[in-house]
């Protein structure tokens, strides 16, 4: 996302907030962004940097094709410092090399800005240290923390910071965007059941493997209702054998959540609501199998099924014992 008008779209109340700030050139020593996972905040943080280091922006927009705004857009602007997670965490050498960076003047004006991604997983001295820098902030510098989990931040940092939530994205306006890319309507449903990022959903309309475990799911609920006696031996070659990984079974179970609930919407004639779109046919066959209090109790066993999942019950025993009992 390049511009503020086209962030305006995705985050009208955050960007105003934003924007109004960059207007009357007062703009936070700290911010801290929090929100789901591809709401934008990443790319809210570029916009603050470019608003700041921009030569030739109008108003608060940007041009987005100076040298400072094509740098920061690479991530190469020599005042703009970016930190990632080194591993699982944010250790306190990196908090302590940027401190280190900004005692130095900056190279090409004495604004400076660092982005610290997945604030939340600094390790408590890196947390300690980075509070240290908070508390005494200069003025042309501009700290942006971005996290999808602000309440695992030291509330110290936390009270020093301008906080902003990032809303969810609208599902109808990124299932548009990715029919305009060429991707059906039905797929394009399908995506924005599993993101709100426009990047990952066009990732994964090309990912093999997703596309493989749409169809397994599909074949797995019509052995459900017409060769029950399969089952056990599908799970074991083929279920088992595709759903390798915990987060990929968890998929694999939301594939199945969002099929079950199609069965409701079918059975409630509320197509606008169906997923599966190009399913329908296998969807009234199990509207035909399955009443909407048999769907009801099978999404329920999903939920369990999930939960049990992340107690680390043995995967395909959670499995075995979900297929047993929406057979019941």
């Amino acid at each position: 996302m390049n511009s503020w008008e086209e962030m305006f779209q995705q985050q009208p109340i955050v960007s105003k907030m934003l924007t109004n700030s960059i207007k009357k050139k007062r703009i936070s020593h700290a911010y801290l962004l929090y929100g789901d996972k591809g709401t934008g905040k990443y790319a809210l943080a570029q916009l603050v940097a470019k608003s700041i280091f921009c030569k030739n922006k109008e108003g608060y927009e940007p041009c987005g094709t100076c040298l400072d705004c094509k740098r920061i857009n690479s991530g190469n602007h020599p005042d703009l410092h970016i930190i990632h997670p080194d591993g699982a965490s944010i250790k306190t050498d990196q908090i302590a090399h940027l401190k280190k960076e900004f005692t130095y003047t900056g190279l090409e004006s004495n604004k400076k800005v660092y982005i610290i991604e997945h604030a939340d997983k600094m390790t408590d001295n890196a947390a300690n240290r980075l509070l240290k820098f908070l508390e005494e902030p200069s003025q042309e510098t501009t700290a942006v923390l971005l996290t999808e989990n602000s309440q695992s931040l030291l509330s110290t940092i936390r009270s020093r910071c301008q906080i902003l939530a990032l809303m969810p994205l609208n599902s109808k306006q990124l299932e548009q965007k990715l029919i305009e890319t060429g991707i059906t309507e039905g797929n394009a449903r399908i995506l924005t059941n599993f993101t709100r990022n426009l990047d990952e959903a066009l990732d994964k309309s090309k990912d093999t493997w997703f596309a493989q475990a749409r169809k397994l799911v599909v074949q797995l609920v019509e052995m459900l209702q017409n060769n029950r006696d399969e089952v056990p031996i599908f799970v074991h070659t083929q279920w088992m054998a595709h759903f390798k990984e915990k987060t990929q079974l968890q998929e694999g179970l939301d594939l199945l959540l969002v099929w079950f609930r199609d069965v409701i919407h079918y059975h409630m004639d509320d197509s606008s609501s169906i997923v599966f779109l190009h399913q329908m046919e296998k969807l009234e066959q199990a509207s035909m199998y399955w009443s909407i209090q048999d769907i009801t109790k099978h999404l329920q066993t999903i939920m369990e099924a999930k939960r049990k999942l992340e107690q680390n019950v043995h995967p395909q025993l959670v499995i075995e014992q979900l297929t047993l009992q929406i057979q019941r």
